[in-house]
């Protein structure tokens, strides 16, 4: 099965994220990734609902985090909108979690899908260090630890994987099962600028350290070409030849 890329449309505007797709138009549809900067911004909603008509993979990214009530009817709504990924906080714990799985179990069903979005467990931002989430946090344990805690966590709630760094990919999948997935952001090409991102890897990299999927942002928006520098994440994520 061959492991997705996601493109982060980390753009201000729905209009500047259809300006960019325009190029995949004669392509295969990437699967993308839809943010909170852009779902809340004018028209983001209906763009969600346009991307699925259109034929691409949505993973939108909410970072849901609440009181388990409140999470569960939020979830509800975002089942409804047939997206196939969703992200939530890890750190609002097993009965948050679980409301979660249910609610977005719900609106699918709802809205007569045929398939469930799965829901992607927060852990640690890849924006954090070591140190940060230690001050931050006043977490005792060291990120890895905080990370693989989460991720048990998040399986045992019913959560089909998590957003975390490639560098706990492993650590995740022996802690939990072969097939929760790790999904990882904090992807750049070799040579690339860092940017926000403290912990980053290559696309090859992060296959290797087992992860199931990857998130890219600006390695393909600001490309030349986004198309080739899409397929290219992609060979590199799957092991093929470029």
């Amino acid at each position: 099965m061959t492991k997705p890329v996601f493109i982060a449309l980390d753009f201000e505007t729905v209009i500047a994220a259809k300006q960019f797709l325009t190029v995949f138009q004669q392509t295969t549809k990437p699967a993308v990734k839809v943010g909170m900067e852009l779902f809340y911004a004018e028209g983001g909603y209906a763009f969600v609902r346009e991307l699925k008509v259109a034929g691409f993979t949505v993973f939108l990214d909410l970072k849901m985090y609440d009181i388990p009530s409140t999470v569960q009817k939020a979830a509800v709504n975002v089942g409804k909108l047939g997206v196939d990924y969703v992200t939530v906080h890890a750190a609002g714990g097993a009965r948050m979690l679980a409301g979660a799985v249910a609610g977005l179990r719900m609106g699918a069903q709802a809205a007569g899908h045929t398939t469930i979005p799965k829901a992607l467990a927060i852990t640690q931002l890849t924006s954090f260090s070591e140190e940060e989430m230690h001050t931050t946090q006043l977490v005792g344990v060291s990120l890895r630890e905080s990370v693989v805690h989460l991720a048990k966590l998040a399986y045992q709630a019913g959560v089909a994987g998590t957003i975390s760094s490639a560098y706990e990919s492993d650590d995740i999948h022996a802690a939990t099962a072969a097939e929760f997935l790790s999904i990882t952001p904090g992807i750049r090409f070799a040579g690339d600028a860092v940017g926000d991102q403290s912990r980053v890897v290559t696309p090859a990299r992060a296959a290797a350290m087992g992860a199931n999927g990857i998130v890219v942002g600006r390695s393909i928006t600001q490309a030349v070409d986004a198309v080739v520098a899409y397929t290219r994440a992609l060979n590199e994520l799957n092991g093929e030849d470029a």
